[in-house]
Order: structure tokens, then sequence, then C-alpha cells
């Protein structure tokens, strides 16, 4: 697979953004690699000879002789962009038995480590061999420290991880804690590839035979006869667009103001591919500063997080019903107002009967009974064996950590009620995660075949390039049904979605209104407005899915989530380089 900055992965563009990316990546781990002997003999030198010989900040056991960090593996964008990378900081601790002048050194350490001098006179004049002083300071007031030279205060170096970029992708990404473990998205899920291995030191245990020897009790120098650098870590090269991924955090932010919503999720994709462009919730938070913020908020809701879809469903519907050949698209129903199914009775949204209707009707109306007709035509074994083709009720297996499998409630089970089989068809009583409903829809916008998503395109280490091969997953219906319900879609977009169309391009999509299930049923005051499209209709570069949370100055997808999508393709299309559909068809 190529790694690109526009979906026409073929294109002669695509291969020199790849080459950048690239070289881009192979001059940072150039400066990297002469950085890390010096890294580590200094480390060395800090922990070891300064810690074993010089009476240093702690009093290791006899033979223990501590590691050499490695260095985590670098993160970068499509592009080259570097979105994860290390520094460090220093921890300055000291040796109370060897400060010579306690209260000079802490009236001299004061102002540097933002402690009060009596606070740090008290550590200074502690018993044993070892204090902290002030954790993880930076590298400026480490040299300010240093400069003093006292003897008994040490500076201990700390690898840590850098976020250069802030917020963005942040619960794509994860972070590393204090202890140097990644958790959460890709930090978590790559933890052990991009940590490396650390290494020891090798110690000479004695004198060469015919050597000087040692009495009992005399003090012998400690030898290290080889050292071996650690094993770095390997580096990301994602399918991540670091433009694309500001694009849509900037109007995610800016919707959930607008229509003063709780929160939201907006995820891009190759539906091609399956490569992730772009993955944003808000709110988010800074990875660099993780400790600000609570727990809940570093779990990405694309992955993790699973909601009832609404009538964005009703896509996977139509499409089982046109595989299945239950339907054809211009096929008529006559739409009462009313059906009943297992003893519940559903109804349209507007509570209305549209009489005669076709299949194409259904959708841009979003008729709750038309697509009830169609999963109660299906059958309850036909439906739910599409539902879980589709990848409902599993995990889609993206190299993140945390995502969830959704719930797929079905015949059999103790909490499917044959009502569940009218009220799913247009997503209520079924939860997915975003991730799960983008990558469904893709299906059809792939010609009926679905592929597994992820974000990691290439692995490099100092072994070469792994390349990550686009996955298909399954054929889930027909490229005919999926080319079918393309034009049904493109039809419900022009009739029931005016607010999603962008001039010049043909849009396939849908919008969602969904209920909040609660405790005692749904809630009557907010809803979760969605919608999920991809353009260019014929040939798709690109899919993308709007999710905005309990708003609050409307409540439909057709006025919430329909006009981002706009906002978002609109850019896309600048951005990915995809002509208008009348300059693009004419050149075939």
């Amino acid at each position: 697979m190529i790694i690109r900055g526009r979906i026409a992965s073929q294109s002669n563009e695509s291969g020199e953004s790849k080459d950048k990316a690239t070289r881009r990546l192979a001059f940072l781990v150039a400066i990297l690699v002469g950085l890390i002997l010096v890294i580590a003999v200094q480390l060395l030198r800090l922990q070891v000879f300064q810690g074993v010989l010089g009476g240093g900040p702690e009093l290791p056991p006899p033979n223990y002789v501590p590691e050499v960090a490695s260095h985590r593996g670098l993160i970068v964008d499509c592009h080259g962009y570097v979105l994860a990378l290390n520094t460090f900081e220093y921890d300055v601790s000291a040796a109370p038995d060897l400060i010579e002048n306690p209260q000079d050194v802490a009236s001299s350490l004061s102002p540097l480590l933002g402690s009060s001098s009596d606070q740090l006179f008290s550590l200074l004049t502690q018993k044993g061999p070892y204090v902290l002083l002030k954790p993880r300071v930076s590298k400026e007031v480490a040299e300010a420290v240093d400069s003093l030279d006292f003897r008994g205060v040490y500076l201990e170096p700390r690898l840590r991880r850098k976020y250069p970029e802030g917020r963005l992708a942040a619960h794509l990404l994860g972070f590393v804690t204090y202890d140097c473990d990644g958790v959460y998205g890709l930090e978590g899920y790559h933890d052990s590839l991009l940590k490396g291995t650390a290494t020891r030191p090798e110690r000479d245990e004695g004198p060469a035979e015919g050597g000087k020897g040692y009495q009992q009790g005399e003090a012998e120098p400690v030898v290290f006869h080889q050292l071996t650098l650690p094993q770095d870590g390997s580096h990301l090269i994602l399918t991540l667009d670091r433009n694309i991924q500001y694009l849509v955090e900037q109007e995610l932010a800016r919707a959930v103001a607008r229509y003063r919503a709780d929160s939201g999720t907006i995820i891009v994709m190759d539906p091609k591919t399956g490569a992730i462009l772009a993955m944003a919730s808000f709110p988010s938070y800074d990875p660099n500063r993780f400790y600000e913020v609570p727990m809940g908020l570093h779990i990405n809701p694309a992955v993790s997080q699973q909601y009832e879809p609404g009538s964005v469903f009703k896509i996977l519907t139509m499409a089982v019903g046109l595989d299945a050949g239950v339907i054809a698209p211009d096929g008529i129903f006559y739409d009462s107002g009313a059906i009943e199914v297992g003893g519940a009775v559903i109804q349209n949204p507007d509570r209305r009967a549209h009489g005669l209707v076709t299949m194409a009707d259904i959708l841009a109306y979003s008729l709750n009974v038309g697509v009830a007709y169609v999963s109660t035509s299906l059958g309850e074994e036909r439906f739910y064996a599409y539902l879980k083709r589709f990848g409902c009720g599993h995990p889609m297996g993206i190299d993140l950590a945390g995502e969830v499998a959704g719930t797929l409630k079905e015949p059999g089970s103790r909490e499917w009620y044959k009502s569940d089989l009218g009220t799913n068809s247009f997503g209520q009583g079924v939860a997915v995660t975003p991730l799960q409903m983008i990558a469904a829809v893709a299906a059809v916008a792939n010609r009926g075949r679905l592929m597994k998503p992820y974000v990691v395109a290439r692995v490099v280490d100092d072994q070469g390039v792994t390349v990550t091969q686009p996955t298909v997953v399954r054929q889930v219906v027909s490229a005919q049904a999926a080319e079918q319900l393309t034009d049904m879609l493109v039809e419900a977009v022009e009739r029931g979605a005016e607010l999603a169309i962008v001039p010049g391009y043909d849009v396939a999509g849908k919008t969602g209104t969904a209920q909040i299930p609660v405790e005692s049923g749904y809630d009557p005051e907010f809803t979760i407005a969605s919608f999920v499209g991809y353009a260019p209709a014929d040939d798709p570069q690109f899919i993308a899915l709007v999710k905005i949370d309990k708003p609050r100055v409307a409540l439909e997808g057709t006025r919430v989530a329909a006009p981002v999508f706009r906002n978002i393709a609109e850019r896309l299309f600048v951005l990915l380089d995809i002509p208008p559909d009348s300059a693009r068809l004419a050149g075939r």
C-alpha cells in the first residue's frame, strides 16, 4: 500500500508524497541515531559511575547494573510530519550525607526549583543516602542546577514523550505515562513495538586469571567490558493526514459550539482501503498534559463508545434487502403510517402515512415503516446474518487500543424480542461504535467489500520497512446491490438532506436522528444527530461520518450533521485534488 496525501494512490503526486514522508523520517532517524550513543553514555555516567562509584543518589545492590533506556519510536503522519517524539526531563536529587553546606545549597536551588528554601533545607538535612528534591524539571533548569556544581546534588535524565501538535489527534495517539508505558490509542496498542528494548552494560565479574586480587573489604573497581546499545523502538508512519485531521477537529469544535451540543465525533476514511485519514472527538485533551483532565476523557469515543445509530442504519437494511432480492430499487410499497412487528407498533418519525412510495422514497423520507417492512420480509435468520457480515456485534480489528464490539441482540438470546426485528431495521435497539458504522457504509461505497480499518501504514525499524496491505474482510453484498443503493443514496441526499450537497459533486449519504436510551426507555429531550456520506458517488475517494451528541439548537441530523459534512467535503475535494464530476467524467 502507498501512503499518500490524496486518495488516488497510484498518482504521481501520491508517490512524491510517499518519498517526501520517507525522506523526512530518514532525516529524523539519522539525527536520533547520532544522539543514541551520546545519551547512552550520559545515562551510563549518571546512573552507573556516579551512582555505583561516586556514592550517588541510591545505594544499589552489590551486583546491580542499571538499564540504559531505549528510544521510543517516532509517530508521523502520511506526509512525514512528526506527531510524537522524545525529549528529556531531569529529576533533581541529592545525597544528604555529601552536602557540605545545606543552607547555601537550599538557598541557591530554591528559585530554580520553585520550592521554598526551608523545604529544601529540610530535605537536604534528612538522614539517608538519597532524597528527591524535584521531579522532572526542564533541560534549562537542569543546566542551571548543573552550573552550580554542588557536591552531592545529582541530575537523573528521564525520557519524556512529547506531542508537538498539542491536542491534534490526541484520542488517536494516546499518550505515554511517567513510567514510560504507552496507554490508549496508538501508544497503547503498539506499546511494545514503539518502546524497543532497553539494555544493561555487561559487567566484568572478576579479574582475569593471574590478575591482581583483592583483599576482603577492599574496594574493587566496577568494570564494564562491553556496552551494547539499546534496541530502539520502531517508527510508525500513519495513514492519518495532518491537514485533514486539523480541518476535521476545527469543524467539530465549531459544530459542538454552534449547536450547543455535549460532544461529537467525526471520522474520515478511504472506503477502498480502510485507511483512516482523520479521527476526531470533542472534547479532547493535550497528551503532553494528560494528567490535567479526568481519566474518562482519555477514552477514544470513535472506537470505545457505542450508541444507537438511528436512521443512518437504514443504509444497511436496504443493502440487505437489495442483495437478498426481497426489494428492487423501483419497487413500490404502500406506507399506511404504521406497521406491527412482534406486538409493537412502529410509526414513521413524522407520524404520517405516505401511501404508495418507492424504495428510494423510503430513504429520502427516512420512513421507519418502510425499512421495517424490508427487515420483516427478510426474516430473522437472513437479516441478522447479514448484519453480522457488516461487522455489527464484532470489533473491526483496528490498530488502536480500547475498541469495543458494539451490541447486536440475536434471535434466541434472552435479551432479544420479536419486535427487535422491526426496530433494529432503523437503528434502534442495536448499538455500534462510530468506527463500525462508517466501516459498514464504506462497504456499500466499495462495491460491497468490507475493508479492515487501519491507522498504521508503514512500520520502520533497523530491519527495513513493513507496509500494511489493505485487507478485504469479506464481500458483504454484491457489487450490483451496492451500486443500486448508491444511486438511491444520491437521491436521498438531493431530496432529504439538501444541506449536505456540494455543488458539482454527487454525494451519496443518509442522515440520522437517533433517540438516546435511558433507564425508563428513551430520552424525551435529547438526540444524536448524524450523517454519513461518500463522494464522488460513482468513484468514492472518501467517506465521512459526523456524529453530534445532544445538540440543543436543533435536533435533526438534516439540520445539524449534514451541513458539517458539507463543510468538510468542500475542503476535502480541494485537499485531495478531486475535480468536479463534469470535468472528471469528461476525461474518461
